[in-house]
């Protein structure tokens, strides 16, 4: 008899990223007279972080919630089969009593499933962007620093299905446009470090994968907590849409999120081309040549620019690039347009000067 199909779901997810580590990595072994050191990938890209004769390692990112314990056990028990190293982290944010503690348990709960190496980082959380942000900010920070410490292949993050549906939401609340609602990639970060196996995989799936296993978890209450947007929409605005419109809102959100991602994908590479046509040696941009492009398009070419003259990408919202969209579409002689990292843009001439400071 095989496993119970949760815990085979949440195998086959882990499974399938980790054959696609396995791969990357057999790609990156010096073909034979290559001197052991050599350059292997394009600039900007990380080398490979084993070396050539050991194996790949993925770290597995955990809360001791249930959908990163469910994600740290299927690393646990695939890794080996398939002759990958595995370990795990654990990120103690300090934002609640005991956390340290809290941390050093799922330290242990790692090592029991036989991770190694695994950590706990403390961070030390600020204030940019609001909570939720700031304490997303250092958590990325510290995995980033753990994988450079450890060499690490991959890190894998537990989000499933129902965080996808949650993040379109959220996404279509603030108005941002196809590439917010594409909510997650399923692979993100420098070199595509960040994996998420369960994007395809409920919630549900993960909780009960723990239960069959009798694997304690842990419950933030923070995922309770209704100051926080993304809890109030879990426990009340998904539950509300559920019941207006019945069930498979999540499933059908999560679709739109794949689409949107192929569609933004689609429109960014065309930007990327279309803004070689409109730029010139000294950074400004050709006014005739942007209004001749679809607004979709023309619009990601500003967004891209501002972001090369120095405007944080975090802080530029639509809003933003559509105040400078009307220096080419409304033109009726305004002034500068003040955007985020003290760039300015203005039209000079048939062209936009884009400068920061």
């Amino acid at each position: 008899m095989g496993p119970h199909p949760a815990v085979a779901a949440i195998r086959v997810a882990v499974r399938r990223v980790l054959h696609d580590v396995l791969n990357h990595h057999s790609s990156q072994v010096p073909a034979p007279g290559r001197a052991v050191g050599a350059p292997l990938v394009s600039a900007g890209a990380p080398l490979p972080p084993a070396a050539p004769d050991e194996p790949p390692l993925v770290l597995v990112a955990c809360s001791g919630g249930a959908d990163s314990m469910a994600l740290a056990s299927a690393l646990a028990f695939e890794a080996p089969r398939l002759g990958v190293r595995a370990g795990g982290i654990t990120v103690d944010h300090g934002l609640q009593d005991g956390s340290d503690t809290r941390a050093a348990e799922v330290v242990a709960r790692l090592r029991s499933l036989g991770l190694d190496p695994v950590d706990a980082v403390a961070v030390e959380v600020g204030r940019a962007g609001g909570p939720e942000a700031a304490a997303r900010d250092a958590r990325y920070a510290a995995l980033d620093a753990a994988a450079e410490r450890h060499g690490a292949a991959a890190v894998l993050l537990g989000h499933t299905r129902d965080d996808q549906a949650e993040t379109v939401l959220l996404g279509l609340a603030r108005g941002s446009g196809t590439r917010s609602l594409s909510g997650m990639a399923a692979k993100t970060g420098r070199g595509g470090r960040y994996r998420r196996p369960f994007l395809e995989v409920d919630r549900q799936t993960a909780r009960k994968a723990c239960l069959i296993q009798s694997l304690p978890v842990w419950e933030d209450p923070h995922n309770a907590d209704p100051l926080y947007t993304r809890s109030r929409l879990r426990h009340e605005g998904l539950p509300a849409l559920e019941k207006a419109l019945g069930k498979g809102v999540v499933e059908a959100l999560a679709r739109t999120a794949q689409l949107s991602r192929d569609d933004a994908d689609a429109l960014d590479s065309w930007a990327a081309e279309a803004e070689r046509t409109v730029l010139d040696d000294r950074g400004t941009l050709d006014v005739a040549g942007l209004y001749a492009l679809p607004a979709a398009v023309r619009r990601r070419v500003l967004r891209r620019a501002a972001i090369s003259a120095g405007a944080p990408a975090g802080s530029l919202f639509a809003r933003h690039v559509e105040e400078v969209d009307r220096l080419i579409t409304g033109w009726r002689g305004q002034g500068t347009v003040n955007l985020p990292g003290r760039v300015g843009v203005r039209r000079q001439g048939g062209r936009l000067v884009i400068r920061q400071g």
